[in-house]
């Protein structure tokens, strides 16, 4: 029986070839799961999602397998990097999929209410629904229903004689609805203008300059959902900020933990990630140029975390410090 399980087909080519490599190493090594979990510090849980491809393993468990089987952790991090990129990605196009889906449905759905569109088979041409075409009255006939609208006889079945009834007759109040619509807007512009200031006031408002377009704000790349303070509290994974777009910029020792300061210009954010910790250890972000509160993020099996984000203008103004369970506490350099 093969020791590994096969990678998921849908898995990134770039995260194939990581996870690939890691069950080298393991091989390589020697060690079990069990082993290599127990001396890395993290779950065998976790190592085996990390080993089958069904979750991206963190920095910190990275730079242990590199100690634990004697491994350059430079060239194992560069590969992991590539890969957390990689698999960023692979998240934007299923969220992207999956909101393609939903819009389809969406669309779908209101066909359904709708009917046939106005201007299908019978709405152009001069056609009335069904295929008939309008003819103008005869001299002296009386005026019947404006032409492309059914009469109001009360409708028959679908398929029987009646012309007013099935998608015609809620053809027929869309219409109505819509002109009852625009008929209150053109009474609410007049009654607006009416109500207007004084003539002077007009004549004021007439000679005013035209104010200067605002310049829209730019456009995000695909998969980041928001930037500056309406990303305070976000987490920075289910925004988009993170993967590609975000690096980092400071980093600390405290105790056997690694603290890291992450930044994303993207985003205008920072956020504080833990790794080589112990269950209960937390850590906090704050920028100190910021009015928000600190964000903070407690290490559960994985022995890792990462804090929601705050907004900042550098990634100077950004400060992470981490407090074990052990009582050690300890901080990046603010500023640097």
């Amino acid at each position: 029986m093969p020791r590994w399980k096969a990678l998921p087909e849908e898995l990134d080519p770039q995260v194939r070839e990581f996870a690939t490599q890691l069950r080298r190493l393991v091989d390589k090594s020697g060690l079990s799961i069990a082993a290599v979990a127990d001396r890395t510090g993290y779950s065998k849980t976790s190592w085996e999602r990390y080993l089958n491809g069904r979750l991206l393993a963190p920095k910190g468990a990275i730079v242990a397998l590199a100690e634990v089987t004697g491994t350059n952790p430079l060239h194992l991090t560069t590969m992991w990097e590539l890969s957390e990129r990689a698999w960023s990605r692979s998240e934007m196009r299923h969220d992207m999929t999956m909101e393609a889906i939903r819009i389809s449905q969406a669309r779908d759905a209101l066909g359904d209410f709708g009917g046939d569109p106005v201007g299908g088979p019978g709405g152009a041409g001069g056609s009335r629904p069904g295929g008939r075409t309008a003819t103008p009255p005869r001299p002296g006939a009386p005026l019947g229903p404006p032409q492309g609208f059914p009469p109001s006889a009360p409708p028959g079945p679908p398929g029987s004689s009646g012309r007013g009834g099935g998608r015609g007759g809620r053809r027929t109040a869309i219409l109505v609805t819509a002109l009852v619509g625009v008929l209150l807007v053109i009474a609410g512009a007049v009654l607006l203008t009416d109500l207007g200031g004084t003539d002077t006031e007009n004549e004021k408002a007439t000679q005013s300059p035209s104010a200067k377009p605002t310049t829209s704000a730019p456009e995000l790349p695909a998969g980041v959902k928001c930037v500056d303070d309406d990303c305070t509290g976000e987490d920075p994974e289910l925004m988009g900020c993170g993967g590609e777009f975000a690096e980092t910029v400071t980093t600390a020792t405290v105790g056997t933990a690694v603290v890291e300061v992450r930044y994303s210009e993207t985003c205008g954010v920072a956020w504080a990630r833990i790794t080589m910790a112990a269950p209960g250890d937390t850590v906090e972000i704050a920028a100190d140029q910021g009015e928000g509160k600190p964000q903070t993020g407690t290490v559960n099996a994985d022995k890792d975390a990462y804090t929601p984000m705050v907004a900042v203008a550098t990634p100077a103004e950004a400060e992470a410090c981490a407090t074990l369970v052990t009582g050690v506490e300890g901080c990046t350099a603010a500023g640097s």
